[in-house]
């Protein structure tokens, strides 16, 4: 299942692209993580197709802030380039779950011990010495703070910590949902329709969320608003969520 990711004459970025697909062990690695989420603990998809929507939201979030003027931080604090911001925000997103094939507790720190291998093997050849280190440290950084607890420190890890929880329509959820996991995060995962990313006007980066039933505010104010609120970008978003056409009843009954 190849990344679909508009490279935009980022050349490292489709070199890089080009080995994550040709890799066996990171594509193992990845489905290691979705057994132990859908499996073995009912959740809904952490595997490729999780991957690639991250991937994609976090490099268009990037460019569209790039555009208004946000420095990344391998610009700012180490003089590199934007183009190596887009590959820090496209790895980050590729391995930032990598760590549940181990475990879903603790799989942040499982996470960069199994990235920080596959990294220095993938960015081999590609970079000088310096700038690969570099890289990987900031890959690093964005898969420890993408969840709700530990501060993103640069703009790519902020911004993989809200495209991250962006991928939040039905889809993620009909697996467990189907296998009977009736809770409040399949249910309102169920009621997102659909998640819209583009540039804004006064605010840089407008997101539309469609929903199709009331049950989707839990996702916008109990996983999403607190990723927003910690990411550092609450500035630059402006998010919209309303319940297209009459609302859709996603369960009969449930009884306890």
């Amino acid at each position: 299942m190849a990344f679909n990711i508009p490279f935009n004459k980022n050349e490292k970025l489709r070199e890089v692209v080009r080995r994550i697909d040709g890799s066996e062990k990171i594509r193992a690695y990845i489905e290691a993580a979705n057994v132990t989420a859908i499996a073995r603990l009912g959740y809904n998809d952490h595997g490729y197709v999780h991957s690639k929507i991250v991937a994609n939201i976090a490099l268009k979030m990037l460019r569209v802030l790039v555009k208004h003027g946000l420095k990344p931080g391998v610009v700012k604090d180490h003089h590199l380039s934007e183009s190596e911001a887009e590959v820090v925000v496209v790895l980050a997103s590729v391995f930032h779950d990598i760590g549940m094939a181990v475990h879903r507790v603790n799989h942040v720190e499982y996470g960069t011990a199994i990235a920080f291998q596959l990294l220095n093997e993938l960015l081999e050849g590609v970079y000088d010495e310096r700038a690969k280190a570099i890289v990987v440290s900031e890959v690093l950084h964005a898969i420890s703070s993408h969840e709700v607890g530990v501060k993103p420190l640069s703009l790519e890890a902020g911004i993989v910590t809200v495209a991250d929880a962006l991928d939040i329509a039905g889809g993620r959820a009909r697996i467990p949902f189907s296998k009977g996991k009736i809770d409040i995060h399949s249910v309102s995962a169920m009621a997102i329709e659909g998640v819209e990313v583009r540039e804004g006007e006064d605010i840089p980066l407008k997101i539309k969320i469609k929903m199709s039933n009331s049950a989707g505010i839990f996702q916008i104010d109990e996983l999403l608003k607190p990723r927003v609120l910690e990411s550092g970008l609450k500035d630059y978003l402006h998010i919209e969520a309303e319940i297209t056409g009459e609302e859709k009843r996603i369960l009969e009954r449930i009884e306890l």
